[in-house]
């Protein structure tokens, strides 16, 4: 009977473990994105780095003009004033990835940056 208590005791600690880990590993990370603010063609990022892993943006136009937002190869769509779009991207290595708005002449007037994934 103590046998099998024990036994019994160390697999529920072993799925405790493996659980959490489970958890820990899909973690999101969140950042929000605003466009046109301060100035009409800046970003502002929430977080200059995110974790390895899945990160959703949470993009918003402030600006006047219309602005999208692109990062790793994924891209929200064109952003009125005011609007507001999801954009979900998972970071399978660390590094320094670039992001713009893909305007014509909007990343050149400055609407671009650099989030680090550690």
């Amino acid at each position: 009977m103590k046998r099998a208590f024990a036994a019994a005791t160390v697999v529920l600690c072993a799925a405790l473990v493996l659980t959490t880990f489970a958890f820990a590993r899909s973690r999101v990370a969140a950042v929000a994105v605003t466009a046109g603010k301060p100035s009409e063609f800046r970003f502002t990022l929430s977080k200059q780095s995110v974790p390895k892993g899945p990160v959703t943006f949470a993009v918003t136009n402030r600006g006047k003009l219309g602005h999208d937002f692109k990062i790793a190869g994924k891209k929200t769509l064109l952003l009125a004033r005011g609007k507001r779009s999801t954009l979900k991207v998972t970071f399978n290595r660390t590094g320094r990835f670039p992001y713009l708005c893909t305007v014509p002449g909007h990343a050149a007037a400055g609407m671009k940056g650099t989030l680090v994934v550690k």
